[in-house]
């Protein structure tokens, strides 16, 4: 397929904030009205976890949305935050959210080669600034409840103390507290953004974070990363602490911990593990597809073979050079790879446990909930539904 320039305006003149909020599962309160405006909730009573304020509901090209902590944007806002939840890939952020547009415009997905003209109509947007945000230590002897609430100890979170700030959006006039920020550095140490979490399930990102190339990265060797011989990639943060407070014991002192924040960048991955030269890296991701699809794709890039993966009935078809194989996503990647690839095990799994969906979740002892399997008849019409509609997975 070839390039093509990607239009944001007229892809925003197709896909609304509702049509990717709906996708993502969040729902109409008709409680709070239909008008200018509409309320979008994602869960329902305690459970709910947030709640959208969209503008224009029969306007797609002039809805934008709002939360009532102050956060705003428009619907590439929106798949900017919920990168996680589409089966995309990409060299950076922006990529992918140019092949999440496509795909709800019903408009051939792009592929890029040496034309970069698609980042000049995006990057406008914004560039962290600093400036922008007051940010405070953590207080060892006042630790808010948002991570207990997580089921991280204190104990932990004075480990990790000196990798979290206390963060504000200075900009911000509706909210005068504090969330909570985990810094993304680049790899000369200087800050590029900020993975934010809040109260009531709230996460977003600094405007302007770069994703592309920066990321969380807790480096317990004391100013020594020579000393690394372990990397524990994670999709956030607070997967990352879980997954240390519960397998301290096991492992060695000098460690990094590593979030990507939901997304996945080829930037990110190489960038980290040239910091420690020592180290193998170590797939730590989520149980489910798009982690097993992060874990395959950083085994590419650090073993040196491209690959491209799609989703096959049997499991996740794997295109290297000139060979074409599936793999069992429940099973260890390395060893099913190496079968058919020169694999040197520069990498490692070590994931959570399979009744749980994150390292998080584990933590808290809240499996994922059973899901029955649909008889022969439904596969087979849901899969004809989906080869008559032409949905590409």
């Amino acid at each position: 397929m070839p390039d093509y320039k990607v239009n944001f305006k007229e892809l925003k003149s197709r896909v609304g904030v509702t049509d990717v909020a709906y996708a993502l599962g969040y729902r109409l309160d008709r409680k709070a009205g239909v008008g200018r405006y509409i309320e979008l909730v994602l869960g329902d009573g305690r459970e709910k976890r947030d709640t959208l304020i969209v503008s224009h509901p029969n306007d797609r090209a002039s809805q934008t949305f709002f939360r009532r902590n102050g956060s705003k944007g428009d619907v590439l806002t929106l798949i900017r935050e919920n990168l996680d939840a589409f089966l995309v890939s990409g060299k950076d952020e922006w990529q992918k959210v140019a092949k999440v547009m496509a795909r709800f415009a019903n408009m051939p997905e792009p592929e890029y080669s040496d034309d970069h003209e698609y980042v000049k109509s995006v990057r406008a947007a914004s560039v962290f600034d600093a400036s922008r945000y007051e940010t405070r230590p953590v207080n060892p002897d006042k630790i808010p409840s948002l991570f207990s609430g997580r089921g991280l100890s204190d104990e932990t979170v004075r480990r990790f103390a000196p990798f979290i700030s206390l963060i504000q959006d200075k900009r911000n006039g509706s909210f005068d507290g504090y969330n909570i920020g985990f810094p993304y550095t680049d790899t000369g140490g200087q800050v590029k953004g900020y993975e934010i979490r809040g109260y009531g399930g709230y996460k977003s990102k600094a405007a302007g974070t770069d994703s592309s190339s920066a990321a969380w990265v807790a480096d317990f060797s004391g100013g020594n990363p020579e000393a690394v011989r372990s990397v524990f990639f994670c999709e956030s943060a607070f997967d990352a602490m879980a997954f240390h407070q519960m397998n301290r014991s096991r492992l060695h002192p000098d460690v990094a911990l590593v979030s990507l924040g939901g997304t996945f960048s080829d930037n990110q991955i190489v960038g980290t593990m040239n910091r420690f030269p020592n180290a193998k890296a170590f797939d730590c991701f989520d149980n489910d597809i798009s982690g097993r699809i992060y874990g395959l794709r950083m085994i590419g890039l650090l073993e040196g073979f491209p690959m491209r993966i799609s989703k096959a009935e049997d499991g996740l078809q794997v295109e290297a050079g000139d060979k074409t194989f599936t793999v069992n996503p429940g099973k260890p990647l390395a060893s099913q790879l190496a079968v058919h690839l020169p694999v040197r095990y520069r990498t490692g799994q070590w994931l959570p446990p399979k009744a749980f969906k994150d390292w998080n979740d584990c933590l808290l002892n809240k499996p994922v909930a059973p899901v029955l399997a649909p008889c022969k008849e439904e596969r087979d019409r849901n899969l004809a539904e989906r080869r008559k509609g032409g949905l590409k997975i």
